[in-house]
């Protein structure tokens, strides 16, 4: 199969799953309770309630519901907040840009760690080094997110005053809450390239490189990293999604950065269905872009994946 080809088809695939999340979010969103009872005091009156009701078009039939949204979702258009008034897009285009930079950034600091370190630790299998890199790496899976940003703000916000405590504006700002998001991934991609590497230095290939003088410099980025790059690339991209998704939140809440991890748990506390429809839409479009992209990567690394 060729590469255009097996492209159509994950293509296709993406967009049944988009369109299968976005039913599904929709019929769980409408089953765990009733926006109106938030959205008017105690003291409303039943007449008061049903017009909500008609306005929010909530007592429209469950099924003409879907085919609005599925309809509206097609050109974008998600209506109006409850919540803040304003347009749903314009709402999740103030936010959304941020936490994906931010994400970006800290995802090159985790790769551009990770990799060096995990084959370091692999090439120097069994000593002091080796030990040293795994406690390291997996203080950074273990230690919380927002308990390392903490840290990160008291040494170099509060005590060396280098970089600001909280909020946007410059890229400094973007520095401590991508560092915090970056210690887990980073942790967790170490430790797989280091057992990939552990694998593939004993491969008979490298056994073979070696006999005929290959470098030991070309034996581990030329021949072996090329060989553990699928595994990674999961990795990074499952992470990338998940912080997407709303794991970037506590880093998000202790640096005062408005992200959009941040408004999707702003937004389940005020049940607001059109801005919770829209956030998860997008989040389901952008996985499966990444999980497209991540194919792509795998099929380009290695040609037998699209047969």
């Amino acid at each position: 199969m060729g590469m255009g080809k097996y492209i159509l088809q994950r293509l296709a695939f993406t967009v049944l799953v988009v369109i299968g999340i976005s039913i599904l979010v929709f019929v769980i969103t409408h089953m765990v309770g009733n926006p109106v009872d938030i959205m008017l005091p105690l003291t409303a009156t039943e007449e008061q309630r049903q017009l909500l009701s008609q306005q929010l078009g909530l007592d429209k039939p469950m099924i003409e519901q879907l085919g609005t949204f599925l309809k509206d979702a097609a050109t974008l258009d998600f209506g109006m907040s409850w919540w803040q008034r304003r347009p749903c897009m314009e709402v999740i285009m103030d936010d959304l840009p941020l936490t994906a930079l931010l994400i970006f950034f800290a995802s090159c600091i985790s790769v551009i760690v990770a990799i060096p370190l995990g084959i370091a630790a692999a090439y120097h299998k069994g000593s002091f080094l080796d030990r040293v890199l795994t406690i390291i790496s997996l203080g950074g899976i273990c230690l919380p997110p927002f308990w390392i940003g903490l840290m990160l703000m008291l040494v170099f916000s509060v005590k060396l005053g280098w970089l600001p405590t909280s909020g946007i504006g410059t890229w400094k700002h973007m520095i401590l809450p991508a560092l915090a998001i970056s210690f887990r991934p980073m942790g967790q991609l170490s430790q797989i390239v280091r057992f990939e590497m552990m694998q593939q230095l004993n491969g008979l290939y490298v056994i073979t490189a070696r006999a005929k003088g290959v470098t030991e410099m070309a034996v581990l980025f030329k021949h072996a990293l090329k060989n553990i790059m699928t595994a990674s690339i999961t990795m990074i991209g499952s992470d990338f999604t998940k912080q997407l998704g709303g794991l970037s939140a506590s880093v998000e809440v202790v640096f005062g950065f408005p992200g959009f991890g941040h408004l999707i748990s702003e937004t389940i506390d005020n049940m607001d269905f059109p801005l919770l429809q829209a956030e998860v839409f997008f989040v389901a479009l952008i996985v499966c872009m990444i999980n497209l992209l991540v194919d792509i990567l795998y099929a380009a690394f290695d040609p037998r994946i699209r047969y």
